[in-house]
């Protein structure tokens, strides 16, 4: 599946299965790209991306027609500018609390009056090679925003966010969202109660449901659950954990 594939699989409910990238590395999005995967999407808010990280980054999955994401540092209009015009085939935006920062969000990802500043010259446009028609085409059929859950408030409003114009799925932050409402586990009632209601809320507006999982095996307990369809499954740190732990085990366990 290549990257004008992608949105469509993520409004249509499909399972999509990818993972977050923490490695500011081309070799790690190589390997990925040949794991099976769906998609990946860069930790631009929690890991050491700078702007040239990202942008190589981005320009090895493009060139491999591997589907990238960026969750964003923040929700700034800068922030979402630069991850698309580097590539990206979207964005996840964190702590989208509003439905007025939902639309500011939509807005900054789309071209048009006070949105997404338009250049002809970026990656993502071909370096100069395309028209402004086939472009702006491009956008609205690839570009995907999702906007992440992570309040208590924005659950409480997360209908009317799944509802806006330019959201194409709502993303679950389940740790941020049990630190919210006072928990020190993800394992609590409320943010059981929230995965429903963001996934009925998301069927409703027809749009994407998406979260972070530790395993595929949750993954699939809550596709059954709550109707989630895009997965970010772990990291590669803990993949490259738990491959090194495991060798190491099997070692350690000769002559027991």
């Amino acid at each position: 599946m290549g990257f004008a594939d992608f949105r469509k699989q993520v409004l249509s409910g499909a399972p999509l299965a990818g993972t977050f990238v923490k490695t500011p590395s081309i070799p790690v999005i190589e390997v990925l790209a040949q794991s099976g995967l769906d998609f990946i999407c860069l930790d631009a808010e929690h890991a050491p991306f700078d702007r040239a990280a990202l942008d190589s980054c981005v320009a090895v999955a493009r060139a491999l027609d591997f589907p990238m994401m960026v969750r964003v540092g923040d929700a700034s209009p800068r922030e979402i500018l630069q991850a698309l015009d580097y590539g990206a085939v979207g964005v996840v935006v964190p702590h989208v609390e509003t439905v007025e920062q939902a639309q500011a969000v939509a807005r900054a990802a789309r071209f048009g009056l006070g949105g997404r500043g338009y250049a002809g010259s970026t990656r993502w446009a071909g370096y100069a090679t395309r028209t402004m028609p086939e472009l702006l085409a491009q956008s609205r059929e690839e570009t995907v925003v999702l906007a992440q859950i992570e309040e208590p408030a924005a659950v409480e409003v997360c209908e009317d966010i799944a509802a806006v114009e330019g959201v194409d799925g709502l993303f679950l932050g389940p740790a941020d969202l049990s630190v919210g409402y006072g928990h020190d586990t993800t394992d609590n009632a409320e943010v059981k109660g929230a995965l429903a209601r963001v996934g009925a809320a998301c069927r409703a507006a027809g749009k994407g449901y998406a979260s972070f999982v530790g395993t595929g095996a949750a993954a699939q307990d809550w596709a059954a659950a709550y109707g989630v369809n895009v997965f970010c499954i772990a990291s590669e740190h803990t993949w490259l954990r738990q491959g090194a732990a495991e060798a190491a085990r099997a070692v350690h366990d000769i002559g027991d």
